[in-house]
């Protein structure tokens, strides 16, 4: 009669337990999902572009082939080994023939050069810049007849002015291409203190003692009317 009893009452019990369920392994996390990542864009920097050289002006240019030609020789550039020839192949830098017009009858190159610039209106006694012409009278005997009558006979080219005042030119004299320096405002004054202001440019001759620049000066032509 017990078992009886008993039976039904541990099927009732088991029915009730509750299912245990089945082991499981270990749960992953869940995998993040991988953004992608944007690059940062790289702009590609543009090659800078190579602004052209600016020509320098052209006073500049004859006054930087002028100082190029200190002692140096003229016979690379067709033109005579004296100081018309210096002018004429510092303005070949340019493309200027300064005697392209020629010469008149018994005038020698100096005045035709003159005279050129004359006709150009680039006459003038201002203070001058680099590439001007700078004009002398009377540096030699031309005609050899011990009178002064020679008119213009030197020329050269500016190739700066110093602060003072002080013209610095460059040109062809007895012994070569050279600089010389000319201050009008002390046109008898040699020098001051180690500083030369005038260069000599015509020789003790005939019992006369020898002319500085700055003495036998006659004008200045200009480069930009040239």
């Amino acid at each position: 009669m017990l078992r009886k009893l008993l039976l039904p009452l541990m099927l009732a019990v088991l029915g009730t337990a509750p299912a245990v369920a089945a082991p499981r392994g270990p749960v992953k996390p869940a995998a993040k999902s991988k953004k992608a990542t944007a690059k940062p864009v790289v702009k590609a920097t543009p090659a800078k572009k190579k602004r052209p050289a600016v020509p320098l002006p052209k006073g500049r240019r004859v006054a930087t082939r002028a100082g190029k030609l200190v002692g140096a020789s003229l016979s690379a550039y067709r033109v005579p080994d004296d100081c018309s020839g210096l002018v004429r192949a510092a303005y070949q830098a340019v493309g200027i023939e300064l005697l392209s017009h020629g010469t008149l009858p018994g005038e020698n190159a100096v005045s035709a050069i003159h005279r050129r610039a004359q006709r150009a209106g680039a006459l003038h006694k201002r203070t001058p810049k680099p590439g001007d012409i700078v004009f002398f009278r009377e540096t030699y005997d031309r005609n050899r007849d011990g009178v002064r009558n020679d008119g213009l006979t030197h020329v050269g080219v500016i190739e700066s002015v110093e602060r003072d005042g002080t013209v610095v030119f460059v040109h062809r004299g007895s012994s070569g291409v050279k600089r010389s320096r000319m201050n009008l405002s002390v046109p008898g004054k040699r020098s001051q203190g180690e500083r030369v202001l005038n260069d000599y440019i015509r020789a003790a001759q005939g019992g006369e003692r020898a002319k500085l620049a700055s003495e036998l000066f006659s004008g200045y032509a200009s480069v930009s009317r040239l």
